[in-house]
């Protein structure tokens, strides 16, 4: 054991407020594990909420585990001491229950380095029965789980809120019972939302496509996505207070859920269609927790400029002498009221994400936003005193051409010169990255470009806009936006090549496992999907029918726009308006 490890973790500890220590012995431990970072870890909110929500129990410890920096990850190897949670130092082997909450296909790397840290067997089939049961939840968990099928007992699929408490009981249960470790998992697939994927075995074409999942008579044939209805059930606010996160200073409240904008890229936005919001005075209660800590606000939802009380929420925070921040806004439903209260609290950047210049693009990708409402947008930040804009951008978006990269330069210099005319002497800012078709998205059936082209295209918009004066560019890696996108609508045999490139040395060594494993990257990144075709997330029944989506891309390929369905829209039951 490293005493310098464990001095590490409780002077962490210490420097937190909100953290729950219970006596050991006294409940049963869950170690809740981000594959990521402390700083990274604890800047995400719905990590927050499990946490609470585990703890809020009479029965359960819920203990935190994070990514180790790189030096101390050194320290572990070197000492042999098993990778150990923030509350009590305990190696996280010693937990019967380890969840993940998976955000960025990334952190799959992360997650493997960490049981082998962790002592924990890393195959889901190599676990004895007293090994910890290995969950995983959050975004990847949801929309693929495939690719960490062999790691990963359980799969929560969906909104976890609901979930936990129940298959918390479901084990209790299980273990008063003294169930063997596979009729546990088999009980644990009567819980809506649960997908134990030993009991689902993929079966291949010659070409590699699959062809079927075989499966027990007493398991589900889907997996049907859980979500919570009504979101004031749920808090949903800053639980642990620490200044090492990405949002320094703020206290985190959630506003909304959802999204019914129909941007055919966007994973969240279909997996999470139906708009869901938080009632006025439930927010501000969470507002007033922020006040007696004397933290900013931090506003979070999938579009906060939608939220349909926004400016009597703003007007409410500053009321109160606190500031205010935004996780996203839109540009065609930004008020002067949000943007003057933005700038009271410090901001000094509007951030928009119109993610294609041309209108044809943003036709095909159905994004709904037009060079006057970013106009508009920036008039707004002018006068309210925000000088930088910020913009993200895609690249090697579906029959994306020339003329649309064109366009991209075009945008930010006729917004670069219209910042000028507003009397702005800030920054443009392109953050622009690689396109990466998603699960679960119309553009599911279609290839990414290929990187080469990508990078030209990134070059071509670097060098036109070199010697302009106040824009600058920033471009994602492309090399890791296309792990990622070969983990994004991988297979499970990509298990073994996780497993290969980690022994290796990590995400580097990946295209290298590939090709010991004999896979090739084309046949995930490069080819058209005939629509027929079954995918590795076929076991998921996300909410909507996929006849659905292969109409929303056909819409996209003849360039027409779906209109956008908010929390009032009576006109689909499940937002599957023609």
């Amino acid at each position: 054991m490293s005493w310098h490890l464990k001095e590490q973790l409780q002077s962490t500890l210490a420097q937190e407020q909100g953290a729950r220590i219970f006596a050991p012995g006294s409940r049963t431990g869950f170690a809740l594990v981000y594959p990521n970072t402390y700083h990274v870890g604890m800047s995400n909110l719905g990590f927050h909420i499990i946490y609470q929500k585990i703890n809020d129990r009479h029965d359960t410890a819920c203990e935190r585990v994070f990514m180790p920096e790189k030096k101390n990850e050194q320290e572990y190897i070197r000492t042999n001491t098993p990778l150990m949670t923030l509350e009590t130092q305990r190696s996280l082997y010693e937990f019967p229950l380890i969840g993940f909450a998976i955000t960025f296909e990334m952190d799959y790397f992360n997650l493997l380095k960490m049981l082998s840290l962790g002592k924990v067997p890393l195959l889901a089939n190599e676990r004895a029965e007293h090994d910890p049961i290995i969950i995983a939840g959050g975004p990847c968990a949801t929309f693929n789980p495939e690719p960490l099928a062999d790691f990963v007992d359980v799969f929560i699929i969906g909104e976890g809120e609901e979930i936990i408490n129940e298959l918390l009981d479901q084990y209790y249960w299980g273990r008063e019972k003294n169930l063997s470790r596979e009729k546990l998992l088999l009980s644990l697939m009567e819980i809506e939302g649960i997908y134990v994927p030993r009991f689902y075995q993929p079966v291949y074409h010659e070409d590699g496509i699959i062809k079927e999942f075989v499966h027990p008579n007493e398991v589900p044939q889907k997996i049907n996505r859980r979500w919570i209805e009504v979101l004031d059930d749920h808090a949903a606010q800053t639980v642990v207070i620490t200044e090492k996160t990405e949002f320094q200073g703020m206290y985190l409240v959630e506003v909304a859920r959802g999204c019914g904008r129909h941007c055919r890229f966007c994973m969240a936005g279909y997996c999470f269609r139906r708009p869901r919001v938080r009632n006025l005075a439930k927010i501000m209660a969470a507002v007033q927790e922020a006040k007696k800590l004397n933290k900013k606000v931090g506003l979070m939802g999938a579009a906060i400029s939608d939220y349909p009380q926004i400016d009597q929420l703003c007007s409410s925070i500053l009321e109160l002498g606190l500031g205010l921040s935004v996780a996203s806004l839109r540009a065609d439903s930004l008020s002067q009221s949000l943007v003057d209260a933005l700038a009271s609290s410090g901001q000094r950047t509007i951030t928009l994400a119109p993610e294609a210049a041309s209108s044809r693009m943003r036709n095909i990708i159905n994004k709904g936003i037009h060079d006057e409402h970013l106009f508009h947008s920036i008039a707004l930040a002018s006068r309210a005193g925000i000088p930088n804009v910020r913009l993200y951008i895609m690249i090697g978006l579906p029959y994306e051409d020339d003329s649309d990269v064109e366009a991209i330069v075009t945008m930010a210099k006729d917004i670069k010169r219209y910042m000028e005319t507003q009397g702005s002497k800030g920054m443009l800012t392109l953050s622009i990255n690689p396109f990466i078709p998603k699960p679960f998205t119309p553009f599911q059936w279609l290839p990414m470009e290929e990187m080469s082209k990508v990078e030209a295209k990134l070059k071509f918009i670097q060098t036109s806009l070199r010697n302009y004066k106040g824009i600058e560019v920033l471009i994602e890696s492309p090399r890791e936006a296309y792990i990622q996108g070969v983990l994004a609508r991988g297979d499970r045999r990509l298990g073994a090549v996780l497993k290969t490139a980690c022994e290796m040395g990590g995400s580097k060594q990946f295209k290298k496992a590939l090709k010991l494993h004999e896979l090739q990257e084309e046949f995930y990144l490069y080819r058209n999907r005939s629509r027929t075709e079954k995918f590795p997330w076929q076991n998921i029944n996300i909410g909507f029918d996929i006849e659905y989506l292969y109409r929303e891309l056909e819409k996209a390929q003849a360039e027409q726009y779906t209109i956008p369905c908010f929390a009032d829209c009576t006109r689909c039951g499940i937002c599957r308006h023609e």
